[in-house]
């Protein structure tokens, strides 16, 4: 087995080659390794049947996101052609002026270098992120979690075969085999070949990340997101995207976890709401005014406390608060929400555009569903997470997000004075 050095060293050692593809190779790559992973598919799945099988005593989110069928590899692959439909986010001028000693001087997009991403199980990300880096120009270093560790092995082995056989080099794609906490250190010290590190997983995962690693981090974050019903918020329109920001699929970081009311409107929309969440068996952890707004279902309530509405469930599972105006509600989804993805469903202009301005998340939504908050829905093709920190990278982090910059200065003998 390859030390976590080795495999990052070898990352290092082939940077130079997908930097410096044309935009036509690396679209090409993609194209076979879209057509690989297609074909590969019994082997993949099998693979991944073996990992939940091993894994059977797993949380059902951790499964769910684990599971690999025929549909998702399709998935994954048509993520991948769309990468291909975008420009090429490496060699732009970004900007070009000339100064007051007559220099010409570009600000030009580069690739980052070394991208090293550690994640948990989620078999998606390991071809996601190798073909955001082809079309990046950058190295990776994959990490996933134990519980994944043949699926990912497989996914490798069809992208990598796939490159050679097609006439290309495909050492800048590296996987860590060693997925021991130890080997999860190692990585994270890495900082003598790894440029950049994104953790994407649990808020575990990504705090101890933050804490530990020696490499820059961007942090991808967990998502307790929010809707919020306004006093002239579309009821039936509420229903729809609460239970699909709900249910469509509980344990990914975009779904809702907590569900805020107007007062002025809980009579008649709480039946409404929370009627139709325990029609499909979710778990309510409502504030007392809800209980005494909805006696008719408290009951079937759990009184909420100021944890629930911290938490991430990644199950059938949600909290439920009144409040009094935009005002109040964007007060509490700033305190207790992950800066992820929040939605108000409203008619009022006003408090539309109060809460797009004031609401600190990555992704703001009004009359929509949090789910959408996904580069292949953003018409990124895939992603390498979703930023919820402040840097360059905020969002879906896509081609644009994976680049850095140089600047090209030419001048015709110019010195200093």
């Amino acid at each position: 087995m390859k030390t976590v050095a080795e495999t990052c060293k070898a990352a290092k050692e082939n940077v130079a080659y997908p930097a410096l593809l044309s935009s036509e190779d690396k679209n090409r790559m993609l194209a076979v390794i879209a057509d690989a992973l297609e074909a590969d598919s019994s082997s993949i799945l099998a693979a991944n049947a073996e990992d939940i099988e091993r894994g059977k005593e797993l949380p059902a989110h951790i499964i769910d996101r684990l599971r690999l069928t025929d549909e998702r590899i399709k998935g994954i692959a048509e993520g991948i052609r769309q990468i291909i439909a975008l420009d090429d986010p490496v060699g732009k001028v970004l900007a070009h002026w000339v100064n007051h000693a007559g220099l010409e001087i570009s600000r030009v997009s580069t690739p980052l270098g070394v991208i090293g991403i550690i994640y948990e199980a989620r078999p998606n990300v390991t071809c996601d992120v190798a073909a955001l880096c082809i079309k990046t120009g950058n190295a990776v270093v994959l990490r996933g979690s134990k519980d994944a560790y043949v699926t990912n092995s497989e996914l490798v082995r069809s992208m990598k075969n796939a490159l050679e056989k097609n006439g290309f080099e495909s050492g800048f794609i590296q996987l860590i085999e060693d997925t021991t906490r130890k080997g999860a250190e190692d990585f994270m010290h890495a900082d003598e070949y790894v440029d950049v590190l994104v953790p994407r997983g649990s808020a575990n995962l990504i705090q101890t990340t933050k804490k530990n690693a020696t490499i820059p981090v961007i942090e991808t974050g967990a998502g307790n997101c929010h809707l919020y019903l306004e006093k002239t918020g579309d009821i039936s329109m509420a229903k729809d995207i609460l239970l699909n920001g709900k249910l469509q699929r509980p344990s990914v970081c975009n779904a809702l976890e907590s569900m805020l009311v107007d007062r002025e409107i809980a009579s008649e929309a709480l039946p409404v709401l929370l009627g139709a969440l325990l029609d499909k068996n979710v778990t309510i952890h409502a504030c007392a005014e809800t209980m005494s707004a909805c006696p008719s279902l408290a009951d079937k309530l759990i009184p909420a406390g100021d944890d629930d509405y911290g938490r991430e469930y990644l199950g059938y599972e949600i909290s439920c608060k009144l409040v009094s105006g935009a005002e109040e509600a964007i007060a509490h989804i700033n305190k207790y929400g992950t800066h992820h993805s929040d939605v108000i469903i409203t008619k009022d202009e006003a408090a539309a555009e109060k809460f797009r301005r004031e609401v600190d998340s990555a992704a703001v939504y009004v009359n929509a569903s949090t789910r959408f908050t996904d580069g292949f829905e953003f018409g990124f093709g895939a992603e390498l997470g979703i930023s919820t920190q402040k840097l360059h990278a905020r969002g879906p982090l896509g081609p644009e997000q994976l680049t850095s910059f140089k600047y090209i200065v030419t001048g015709n003998g110019q010195c200093r004075k």
